[in-house]
């Protein structure tokens, strides 16, 4: 059995190119063994900054390919497509088999068992593969034309112990590696992975992300338990840092402590999202003037921890002279400085945008119940920040910021918050707003937005979003959701429109509101599939939906999830069933409006009060609605179906009696529908 061994040797390449890399490579290997027939137990595949390697073992050196017959053109098909199906398979039309099947009469050829050389066949994959990665960022260097995320300067491949030899665009295999170390550049034949990892480990170079990794993690849970500090590991940045050294090294660095009377929010950013180092707290999660970096060799001279030191202090420094001079500008007198913002060509400034959240926050707090003038200035504000200084230099923080000069100049804290919450959530998993002034501002930004870009008929298409329209509708789901809000959507939508017209922005879609409100119920599948909840559940739910109450949606989905296998849910479905199928049989467009002046039966009596009885109850108010007690009324109606049906001929002798039992059976399904449109579901 052989080894194969390929090496990818190129210029530094970000972390999160090499990380999709990765998963191509394995992918596309993978996919063309499994075409080939080429067993084998297990790809491996590593990245570093400069190499992306791939090994897997136990491959065989030969395959045998058995004789099969091929099946190619009708009989009586045209000369030309014989002569190219002949060609194709390198035969002579005399080779042609002719052979009755269930489709008619076809030519066959017979391929004769062969032998085929592994080595060979990886020749013919592996640039094939390689040429398949696609990279977000790529290069082009030289008089070159190969696309790679870095310069690539060489490619080590092994097969067998051997070199195996292709070539990749301008690039040859080699047999030898290339490592490189402060401008020295070394290098030596491989034979197989054992002989590379060795000579990597030699040169302290750590091949393996996974062990870097647990090597990284190890250190810093070392030194945190030492000192007694808590570890805060962001997921995200270790995965970023990991991909960044070879052989990593944990250095404990310190920063002067004046610095901790700026918000932490600050700090943090500065370490993590500029610098790439590990915050650290102490063991009451304060955080302290300490941070982990993560080094590529080790400081031996404390050159690398002062180099660091300096790069944080002076960050740090900024920072605090842009907190310092931004927290004493008034936020309202900001405002006016949002003008100079574009929120987006076609839809004017930011401050637009606020005077537009502003007054459909006022139109919500009517119904939420919440002090409209404390909200329309919160709504004013909310955006003020983004002409701070401290802003510009840490965008991520837009809202964080506005909240602590919010609280500075004395606004209230249910204002001060919604200025950061309000950005909230950003996600399907992600912290969700729950105040009120919080979740209210939230709402109508995000309606806003969604409707500013479907006036101008930006929309999101299947392939694109380029506005995260998609994000802010299970955002504002989500916020309806799991703060339980109910109030009329519809209207904050229609406003919304209109606000956008008498700020002089052009209509270009008429169908606005219903198409937004559309996207937001297409979004609640995401939401529900989130939850578990079985995919003809979402679709018989959310396909028959009409209202903008999505509250209610929502909970219907989900108590109809929970009870579908119960007592209840196949008593519920089983009832509405067998209706269906007589209707479904009948074949006639029925309404649904029986004459109980032609009931001549008990039964039929008995099922058309039954369902009058939970018509009633779907009358109630929403707010009022109990879904679980109407799935329990949809569930009890068992009883009178079966006593209709076991004691009813619905095909009637007499017409007119037997299509008014088709439309009791009619109205029956009809109310069931009211809760979710039954006939989507499994087995129905």
């Amino acid at each position: 059995m052989a080894e194969l061994l390929l090496e990818l040797y190129s210029e530094e390449i970000p972390p999160k190119l090499q990380i999709t890399a990765r998963n191509q490579l394995k992918l596309f290997i993978e996919k063309f063994f499994d075409e080939k027939s080429i067993k084998y137990k297990d790809i491996q595949v590593f990245s570093s900054p400069t190499r992306l390697t791939l090994f897997t073992k136990d491959l065989p050196e030969k395959i045998k390919i058995l004789g099969k017959e091929v099946r190619g053109p009708k009989v009586g098909a045209p000369e030309n497509i014989l002569d190219g199906f002949a060609k194709a398979k390198n035969v002579s039309r005399k080779e042609f088999i002719e052979k009755e099947t269930e489709k008619g009469k076809f030519y066959f050829i017979k391929t004769n068992p062969k032998i085929i050389l592994v080595e060979d066949t990886l020749r013919e994959i592996l640039p094939k593969s390689l040429a398949q990665i696609s990279w977000k960022k790529s290069m082009k260097w030289s008089s070159y034309n190969l696309m790679w995320g870095r310069p690539l300067r060489s490619i080590l491949a092994i097969f067998n112990n051997k070199k195996l030899n292709f070539k990749f665009d301008h690039l040859e295999t080699s047999d030898s590696i290339i490592v490189e170390q402060d401008l020295v550049f070394k290098t030596k034949k491989i034979k197989n992975f054992k002989d590379y990892n060795t000579f990597l480990k030699s040169n302290k170079i750590v091949l393996d992300h996974n062990e870097r990794k647990k090597i990284i993690l190890k250190k810093i849970n070392f030194i945190s338990k030492s000192k007694d500090y808590r570890e805060k590991i962001d997921i995200e940045l270790i995965e970023d840092v990991v991909n960044i050294v070879e052989d990593p090294h944990i250095l404990l660095i310190n920063f002067n402590k004046e610095y901790l009377k700026i918000p932490q929010e600050i700090i943090i950013s500065t370490l993590e999202k500029h610098q790439r180092y590990f915050p650290v707290f102490d063991s009451r999660q304060r955080l302290t003037n300490y941070f982990f970096v993560v080094a590529n060799k080790k400081d031996t001279k404390k050159l690398i921890t002062e180099g660091n030191k300096r790069v944080v202090e002076a960050r740090l420094s900024d920072a605090k002279f842009f907190w310092d001079k931004d927290r004493s500008k008034n936020l309202i007198k900001q405002m006016v400085n949002l003008k100079t913002i574009t929120f987006y060509e076609k839809l004017g400034t930011i401050y637009d945008k606020t005077q537009r959240i502003r007054q459909l926050a006022a139109l919500l707090s009517d119904e939420l119940n919440i002090n409209k003038e404390k909200i329309q200035i919160a709504a004013s504000i909310s955006k003020s920040d983004l002409c701070s200084d401290l802003v510009g230099e840490y965008p991520e923080l837009q809202g964080v910021m506005g909240k602590y000069f919010a609280l500075s100049q004395g606004f209230d804290e249910d204002i001060a918050n919604s200025i950061s919450e309000h950005y909230l959530p950003t996600g399907l998993t992600s912290s969700l707003p729950k105040k009120p002034f919080s979740y209210s501002i939230s709402i109508v930004d995000k309606i806003d937005t969604l409707v500013g870009f479907f006036v101008i008929n930006e929309k999101p298409t299947s392939s694109k979003d380029p506005f995260a329209l998609r994000r802010s509708a299970i955002g504002l789901l989500r916020t309806i959701i799991e703060n339980k809000l109910v109030f009329k959507l519809r209207d904050l939508v229609r406003y919304s429109i209109k606000l956008y017209e008498q700020q002089g922005v052009q209509i270009e879609n008429d169908k606005t509101e219903h198409q937004v409100l559309k996207f937001i119920k297409d979004r609640m599948r995401n939401i529900l599939k989130q939850k578990n909840v079985k995919v003809d559940i979402i679709e018989a739910s959310v396909s028959s939906h009409i209202s903008d109450n999505f509250l209610d949606l929502y909970k219907k989905t989900i108590l109809m999830n929970k009870h579908i296998k119960k007592e209840i849910g196949i008593n519920a479905v089983n009832s509405y069933k067998r209706a269906a199928n007589i209707l479904d049989k009948a074949q006639k467009d029925i309404l649904g409006r029986p004459d109980a002046v032609l009931f001549r039966k008990d039964e039929e009596k008995q099922l058309y009060e039954k369902i009058n009885e939970i018509r009633k109850a779907f009358t109630v108010k929403e707010s009022n609605k109990d879904y679980e007690s109407l799935l329990i009324k949809l569930s009890h109606t068992k009883e009178s179906t079966d006593n209709f049906f076991d004691n009813v001929v619905v095909n009637d002798e007499n017409q007119d009696i037997k299509n008014n039992r088709l439309e009791l059976l009619k109205m029956f399904c009809n109310t069931f529908d009211n809760f979710i449109d039954f006939s989507k579901l499994e087995g129905i």
